[in-house]
């Protein structure tokens, strides 16, 4: 009952992270297109468009803030593993536990607190781009940092969870 009642948590933990993951990959298509068409109205018919190029830095930033939740979940991440291929399953699981509890969730915690109020007063005062022909609406980009945050907390907890199965 209780495995039941944690393969479920966990499913639940990992469905939004693994569903926006998967959408924000498309990011980088969209990002190819873009970069093309920026480049080739700049350089062949001399038409800079500015907001077209932080449209591409945007999608950029969105890809890496939300796919870093999926990469978590697919173990796809960075990791200096110069000792850590060699350990046991169990041991490994150990070190993720407590890279999780010690390391990740204390640095998700804070980010999470401390980008709120950043996050708020860009939505207070409908924050557009400083540049003329920037894009209007940064204080949405800015909330990416608050979805990446609860993304990988949420994958955070999953893989916490899967400590306690039998495998």
């Amino acid at each position: 009952m209780i495995k039941n009642i944690n393969q479920i948590c966990q499913s639940i933990l990992i469905f939004f992270p693994s569903i926006l993951g998967k959408i924000s990959t498309w990011f980088m298509v969209l990002m190819i297109f873009l970069t093309a068409y920026v480049v080739i109205s700049r350089y062949v018919f001399g038409i800079g468009i500015l907001s077209l190029q932080e449209l591409i830095i945007y999608c950029h930033g969105i890809t890496f803030l939300v796919c870093a939740a999926y990469a978590f979940n697919k173990d796809q991440h960075v990791r200096v593993d110069i000792f850590y291929r060699k350990f046991s399953k169990r041991r490994k699981k150990n070190i993720n536990l407590l890279g999780n509890i010690f390391f990740l969730q204390p640095m998700l915690w804070v980010i999470l607190i401390l980008s709120i109020d950043y996050v708020s007063f860009s939505w207070s005062i409908k924050e557009t781009s400083a540049e003329p022909g920037g894009l209007p609406f940064v204080y949405l980009y800015k909330s990416i940092i608050l979805v990446s945050a609860v993304l990988l907390l949420m994958q955070s907890f999953a893989n916490i969870l899967s400590y306690f199965n039998d495998d």
